[in-house]
């Protein structure tokens, strides 16, 4: 078929045709934003899922969903040894500008800026020539002690003050939480649980692998009050098959049931293996109708760009050690697995591995489900594993 009419779109966080199985969660994460545009008590939301489930598609939509109620929008992306203040600063700076443009507001955001200009000095953000731009006075005794559980807060509360004068709310989303530490993940807990308090109208939206939840209960007492935790999962069949059929139909083209069921087998109903496969199908189909066939055909091409891309830029991130604790995992099968089961595998004590499966807990390639249990955060990893290495020596 014609392949510049492929509905389908694999890649990282790029939307799907069909946004199918998310919209209670949507229509939840509308129903949030509304009540915070209010000025009404809103928990806010942190996604926990694998990696491939859309976490990241959801975020963007909860964008253009807080865009449509007027709020101004901090979308950012945690990363792996960038501490939280270099990822905010850049993208609260400019939000306070937008801000001082309303006369309402002028005030509360030229002091907000201030709050800002003494928390970069006192935080000490590693940004490059970060400070041009913020040629103001500092606010005295505001977001100044050096500490980001203090600091942090009053930096929120002078935004949030500001967004109240505006009549401008304000959504900080934030992906790959898991690369947080339980310091900055805290003093993120503690600076909305301010925000509730004072009944300001800043928003927030996240979204982890499953890890995050071990760090949000280590944090603060009262983040399971100040936030909800849905699960992010694989499609259910009748969703899965929404996300396929829809698109192709929309382009006035069919997809046999065959090939609909053998798709959502192979993929075990994961968003982003189903476009991939779903969009290399409709490439090989030489005729209007994609088929079992097809589907079969595009399984070597599927297999191979997901190894190319999705698989092999973590799999590259690793070092020996990781990449062998990582080929016994997949040489048990789809997890979780128990860490003795692996130690064994790799003929060596529980406890000799434990700083391995720490470092690739902290890359975000493993999880661990309950104590002692280990599982990939990518799905269908374990397959990738061992057709990267096909032994274990």
């Amino acid at each position: 078929m014609d392949r510049v009419r492929n509905p389908f779109a694999p890649g990282a966080g790029n939307p799907p045709p069909e946004l199918a199985g998310r919209q209670t969660l949507l229509d939840d994460i509308a129903t949030g934003l509304g009540r915070t545009a209010m000025g009404r008590p809103a928990q806010g939301t942190i996604l926990v899922g694998l990696r491939g489930v859309g976490k990241t598609v959801l975020l963007v939509k909860a964008q253009e969903l807080a865009e449509g109620l007027h709020y101004r929008t901090l979308l950012t992306e945690a990363r792996e040894g960038r501490p939280l203040p270099d990822l905010i600063v850049p993208g609260l700076k400019s939000l306070l500008y937008s801000l001082s443009t309303i006369e309402s507001a002028k005030e509360l955001s030229k002091r907000a800026i201030r709050v800002l200009r003494s928390f970069v000095a006192s935080i000490k953000i590693s940004i490059d020539d970060f400070e041009y731009g913020l040629s103001v006075d500092p606010e005295p005794g505001v977001a100044d002690s050096g500490t980001l559980e203090s600091d942090l807060p009053d930096l929120f509360e002078a935004v949030g003050m500001a967004a109240r004068a505006a009549g401008r709310p304000v959504l900080l989303l934030v992906d790959e939480l898991q690369y947080f530490d339980e310091r900055e993940f805290g003093s993120l807990i503690m600076a909305m649980h301010r925000i509730s308090q004072k009944g300001l109208p800043i928003h927030f939206i996240g979204a982890g692998l499953p890890q995050i939840l071990g760090l949000a209960g280590e944090s603060k007492s009262y983040a399971e009050r100040l936030f909800r935790y849905p699960r992010i999962g694989a499609l259910a069949t009748p969703d899965a098959h929404a996300a396929i059929v829809n698109p192709v139909e929309d382009e006035g083209a069919a997809i046999d049931e065959a090939a609909v069921r053998r798709i959502i087998e192979i993929t075990e109903g994961y968003p982003y293996f189903l476009q991939q496969w779903s969009h290399d199908a409709w490439n090989i189909c030489t005729t209007d109708r994609i088929t079992e066939d097809d589907v079969i055909k595009a399984n070597v091409v599927s297999v191979g760009e997901l190894d190319e891309s999705f698989f092999r830029v973590r799999f590259d991130r690793c070092t020996p050690a990781e990449k062998r604790y990582m080929r016994a995992l997949a040489e048990l099968g789809p997890g979780p697995h128990r860490s003795g089961e692996i130690a064994d595998l790799l003929g060596v004590k529980t406890t000799s591995v434990g700083p391995v499966r720490g470092k690739l807990i902290r890359k975000g390639m493993i999880y661990s489900p309950q104590h002692g249990d280990t599982a990939f955060t990518v799905p269908l990893f374990d397959a990738y594993m061992r057709r990267a290495m096909p032994t274990l020596d």
